[in-house]
């Protein structure tokens, strides 16, 4: 029978036959590696989409919703790309959500702010 190795660091193992890893740390390594090109963007996307939500929960709401321009999202460094759902009403208006905070554009590069509840 060959001896077993770590699969990171290449330790002899010792116990369960069918064990990979020497430690924790090498385990957590070893998937850290694996997984590493999709968690970036992963990452990427749910930083832009969280910095976006803090956006648009910096406004004070009256009544659930308030006004604001697009210059002040802009400003603020909203990106518009990145958002969660739609939700279309029955007369046609589309509302742009992130999470549970969403935008419905208006004329004159307004925007309305609501929260769903």
């Amino acid at each position: 029978m060959s001896e077993r190795k770590c699969l990171v660091c290449g330790e002899k193992l010792l116990g369960r036959i069918d064990q990979k890893y020497c430690s924790d740390h090498c385990r957590n390594a070893y998937n850290n590696l694996l997984n590493r090109d999709s968690k970036n963007l992963v990452r990427n996307i749910n930083n832009k989409l969280r910095k976006n939500y803090r956006i648009l929960d910096s406004f004070p709401l009256k009544d659930g919703k308030t006004k604001t321009t697009k210059m002040r999202l802009l400003d603020k460094g909203f990106d518009f790309e990145y958002l969660t759902n739609l939700y279309t009403t029955k007369k046609g208006s589309t509302y742009f959500f992130v999470y549970d905070l969403g935008y419905l554009p208006l004329d004159n590069d307004y925007f309305m702010i609501v929260k769903r509840e």
